[in-house]
């Protein structure tokens, strides 16, 4: 079974913002774009068994599905929908950010 892929308004600007701060603050527009595929390409291989990922470890977002996996120094977080046949991208963030505590200010499911 293959799944498509979509991303949320939240994953396209995280990408963003990593693009351009690689780019920008670190001048290495290169390195910036090659980051950007880098995480876009493994989220362009969830289509096929996206399950292999291992759920995130916390409460509430493990009951609600939220997988993870990590790409370099980011982690791409997603949820599954299997009737829909579908892999949302929900967020991608800087591995070393507390990611806990991100999500309880910002992640709603």
């Amino acid at each position: 079974m293959s799944y498509r892929i979509e991303y949320t308004s939240e994953a396209r600007q995280d990408l963003r913002d990593i693009y351009t701060y690689i780019a920008e603050k670190l001048m290495v527009p290169e390195t910036a774009a090659g980051q950007v595929n880098r995480i876009m390409d493994v989220a362009d291989g969830l289509t096929e068994m996206p399950f292999r990922f291992s759920l995130y470890e916390f409460e509430p977002w493990r009951s609600q599905g939220l997988r993870f996996v990590p790409v370099d120094n980011f982690i791409l977080f997603y949820q599954l929908k299997k009737e829909a046949k579908t892999v949302y991208i929900v967020r991608i963030m800087y591995g070393g950010r507390d990611i806990r505590k991100q999500f309880e200010e910002n992640l709603r499911l």
